[in-house]
């Protein structure tokens, strides 16, 4: 399955609150999502409150279309009172490598 967009966000939870963080982004519809086709959720070495999250998908389309459900919305909705400050994202689009866990 090819992946045609993505992206990387970086984002820095509420002092203390990286562990949920983490916890809810693993927890998000987007991994069962079959147009979801890379959904990796790191956090910083240095500072367990920075975490990332890169996904790809099928498309910008298809991407579109997950984030205009109700249930992506309470998603958005529920993940912002989790961060302190503004995260930064950067467009990507996957084109090799390997995730296996």
């Amino acid at each position: 399955m090819a992946v045609d967009h993505g992206f990387h966000a970086t984002m820095t939870a509420q002092p203390g609150k990286g562990d949920e963080l983490v916890a809810f982004l693993l927890d998000a519809p987007s991994l069962s999502n079959e147009d979801c086709v890379v959904f990796l959720v790191s956090r910083s070495a240095n500072d367990p409150d920075v975490v990332s999250v890169t996904e790809g998908w099928t498309s910008e389309e298809a991407h579109g279309r997950f984030f205009a459900t109700e249930e992506a919305q309470a998603l958005v909705a529920k993940l912002q009172p989790l961060l302190a400050g503004e995260s930064r994202y950067a467009d990507e689009v996957p084109v090799g490598g390997k995730a296996a866990f």
